[in-house]
């Protein structure tokens, strides 16, 4: 192996070594350290000076609420949303410690490096730039950490008048950043079939595997109309689908049998569908009913569902995307617009009306996220902070008027 110059500290910016300080701290599902992490983001909070306080909507799960006065309170607030917990790793597929956050060639490893410890502990770092400079935008800025499916029904987000929200995206391998204005709606059902049983040499008819297996059929069939759209559709303007554009189905789950001579009575199965915004969705529910109800004795059930769609516009109607795409634009910082291919936090703050975009500063930089040896290169961290510094004071800077506009439209 070639040789490797790794984890030289020798004058690191403060920044990176902080970010790596929180990358540190194991959050790992199941079982995330949120003592840890709520006590490190407490810690920036007062290091920063800034108000903060702990909800905890379901307990044992904290939500950080940090706060930034502007000087007009009588604006809505700007949410800077992030999730401290990380998916699991298997360490043996890691060329570093996954929780070690080791800088290697420049490249910070470590779970949670791109989702999405580095937007979060980013925007941190922009807070912190203004205490320091002793700015002072329009509007209050609020960071918020974890749990915002329920957060936004609590009295305490609603206080906080939220009027637009920043969010996670993901890496790009592109010399452009992808922004998620909406995303498709996970939908995980279980599929149950019932039929009679019997000995294993005998020719039963409509047995629970057999009837299950004619379902499962609807639903690949359907899966691959997809794959295909995906592969061969079109935009009205001419770019090609991405998959967020379309529905995915996987069967991600199979269950029947106690014995290899016996006819079970029961079969069942899992599937993961991620719903597009493009699809009528009642329509679409309606559809993956019918295949179900096509088989006696064979019933569906959600086990997840998520059943609103609702968009962030991207044009001139919404002063929020104007100002974003403007703010590009004047850092000459190129963007592909997107559906989100999976879920994030977004999903629960446009349905009750708040527009979201979702966006990482993780352009050049191969797509990690779930991934062994998950990284990302400092100098790419860095330019990050000064593209949430420009892009965040021009958000938090939008006028009454301007705001009035986009709650009348």
């Amino acid at each position: 192996m070639s040789p490797h110059k790794q984890d030289d500290t020798t004058n690191e910016h403060p920044a990176v070594t902080r970010f790596r300080e929180y990358l540190r701290i194991d959050t790992r599902q199941p079982t995330p350290d949120y003592a840890g992490s709520t006590e490190f983001l407490i810690g920036q909070a007062k290091e920063i000076g800034m108000p903060y306080r702990v909800v905890e909507c379901v307990k044992g799960k904290p939500t950080v609420i940090m706060t930034f006065e502007g000087e007009d309170p009588s604006l809505p607030a700007l949410l800077l949303n992030s999730h401290t917990d990380v998916v699991p790793v298997f360490p043996e597929m890691w060329t570093q410690d996954p929780m070690g956050a080791n800088k290697v060639d420049g490249f910070i490893y470590a779970r949670g490096s791109q989702d999405m410890k580095c937007v979060g502990i980013s925007y941190l770092e922009v807070l912190r730039r203004y205490r320091l400079e002793g700015k002072k935008p329009l509007q209050e800025e609020v960071g918020g950490v974890e749990g915002m499916k329920l957060l936004v029904h609590h009295e305490e987000f609603k206080r906080l008048n939220v009027a637009f929200a920043l969010d996670e995206g993901i890496a790009s391998p592109k010399d452009a950043l992808k922004v998620f204005y909406g995303e498709r709606m996970p939908w995980w059902i279980k599929i149950t079939a019932t039929g009679p049983t019997g000995h294993g040499s005998q020719f039963i008819k409509d047995t629970a595997p057999t009837k299950l297996l004619k379902v499962i059929e609807k639903f690949m069939n359907l899966r691959n109309e997809q794959e295909k759209l995906l592969e061969v559709g079109l935009h009205h303007n001419g770019q090609r689908y991405t998959l967020g554009d379309v529905t995915t189905i996987n069967l991600t789950f199979l269950q029947s049998g106690i014995q290899y001579n016996v006819i079970p009575m029961e079969a069942t199965c899992g599937f993961d569908i991620r719903v597009s915004p493009f699809f009528d969705m009642k329509e679409f529910q309606a559809k993956i009913e019918g295949f179900v109800s096509s088989q006696p004795g064979v019933t569906m059930e959600f086990v997840n569902g998520h059943f609103d769609n609702t968009l962030t516009a991207i044009d001139e109607s919404n002063i929020w995307w104007t100002v974003f795409s403007d703010a590009c634009k004047g850092m000459n910082v190129e963007y592909e617009t997107e559906i989100f291919p999976a879920a994030t936090d977004s999903r629960y703050l446009r349905e009750v009306g708040i527009p979201a975009l979702g966006v990482s500063y993780l352009k050049n930089t191969p797509l990690l996220l779930h991934d062994h040896d998950e990284r990302m290169h400092e100098d790419i961290f860095l330019e990050g902070i000064e593209f949430y510094n420009t892009l965040i004071t021009k958000l938090a800077n939008v006028t009454a008027e301007q705001v009035e506009a986009t709650l009348i439209k």
